[in-house]
């Protein structure tokens, strides 16, 4: 399972957009006040060592790239939201939606008509 902190899922949104950068890059998308280039480039080497970025060295630099698909973390931390905090249960989660975010009748006719299509 892929554990990510906040700052490593925002380097990674990013390289997943990118699809592949340098670190000055990474560095650019963010908005102001940017972080450090420094800092950056240790997240990156963080991802690294999890296994979820890899590299293509360029002489002195590496040009970074996700190793791990956005669809599949997307799919992992759902499966995660679902049992940490609704006991497993799709129907409680969203129950809790439709409480909560005032889902309308046409969003959830949406959804139903996905869960049809599977």
């Amino acid at each position: 399972m892929i554990e990510l902190t906040k700052a490593e899922e925002q380097v990674m949104q990013i390289l997943w957009r990118l699809e592949s950068a340098f670190v000055k890059d990474i560095v650019a998308e963010f908005n102001d006040p940017k972080p450090a280039y420094n800092t950056i480039s240790t997240i990156i080497r963080i991802l690294e060592k999890k296994k979820v970025v890899g590299f293509t060295p360029f002489g002195r630099t590496h040009q970074y790239h996700p190793l791990v698909s956005k669809e599949a973390f997307t799919k992992q931390s759902t499966n995660k939201l679902v049992e940490k905090y609704f006991g497993g249960s799709v129907q409680n989660m969203l129950s809790y939606f439709v409480k909560e975010k005032e889902i309308s009748a046409e969003e959830l006719e949406q959804i139903m008509n996905e869960i049809k299509k599977k």
